[in-house]
């Protein structure tokens, strides 16, 4: 059976649901991150920061799906904040959470992380057309993502950044990335081929050094987690992301292991070397 043909199968009516777009060191570092605990921690953006993928969802969360498993979660656990608001939602995108998100910011906040940006740019659409269509329609898909991760999105990300400075005017804030999806010349054998695979990784490239950019240019902290998702991306044997799964939801999500070992370990250094 072709590549094609496996990708056809999948069911077209389930793919438009899928939503792209969440250890101690040493005394100084511990000092650090005790000091930050001391005030309120804010945990904004999507589904990624929510913990999609997850797991074990509050029950009050509804479909923002946040889960226990996602690394906010984890870090106020393992570093008790004065406060924690934790208010990431799947789906949304920069102005969702600058209009719906920063109510608990205040100037008591003293940590804020926040991922946005692949929904802007409709990542989610990205990967329905690249499962479902031609590796021509995939690549020029990425290509107008892209377009708009250069285009619109920086002026969207300033005018979060500004905001949640505004409100927050003393928080620490860590804006953290995306992963790439793919191991290269990996295991999978069907499925998309490679020119789509290296594409969509160059695009979460593409995305991640605007995302550093401008969280640079606002002051805050801009945290990647390429490295730590390296050897673990799907076609690697050991994927701590969700491919194409049921429920739909969490395709291309991290699974637990992707936030407790990719994000969490990230956010963390980030709170600790600021």
């Amino acid at each position: 059976m072709s590549v094609r043909r496996i990708r056809a199968s999948v069911s077209a009516l389930a793919l438009a649901a899928v939503a792209v777009l969440g250890i101690a060191g040493p005394a100084s570092a511990a000092g650090s991150a005790d000091s930050t605990a001391a005030g309120g921690y804010v945990a904004l953006g999507d589904s990624y920061s929510s913990g999609v993928g997850a797991g074990s969802y509050l029950p009050d969360s509804g479909i923002c799906r946040r889960s226990t498993n996602a690394y906010p979660h984890l870090w106020q656990a393992a570093n008790s904040p004065a406060s924690f608001d934790f208010v990431a939602c799947s789906g949304a995108t920069t102005s969702s959470v600058a209009s719906g998100q920063l109510g608990v910011l205040s100037s008591s906040t003293s940590l804020v992380s926040v991922t946005a940006g692949g929904n802007d740019v409709g990542f989610a659409d990205v990967m329905q057309d690249c499962v479902l269509s031609s590796e021509a329609t995939c690549i020029n898909s990425v290509n107008n993502a892209i377009a708009r991760m250069n285009n619109s999105l920086p002026g969207s990300l300033d005018s979060l950044y500004d905001t949640i400075r505004a409100r927050a005017p003393q928080a620490q804030v860590v804006v953290l990335g995306y992963p790439r999806f793919y191991q290269l010349s990996g295991s999978c054998v069907a499925g998309l081929t490679e020119a789509e695979r290296s594409a969509i990784n160059n695009a979460a490239d593409v995305l991640n050094d605007v995302l550093a950019k401008r969280s640079a240019d606002a002051g805050f902290t801009f945290s990647g987690v390429v490295d730590e998702f390296t050897g673990h991306e799907l076609c690697s044997g050991d994927a701590w992301l969700h491919g194409v799964t049921f429920p739909i939801h969490d395709s291309y999500h991290p699974k637990a292991a992707g936030q407790s070992g990719g994000y969490l370990p990230a956010f963390r250094s980030a709170v600790q070397n600021t």
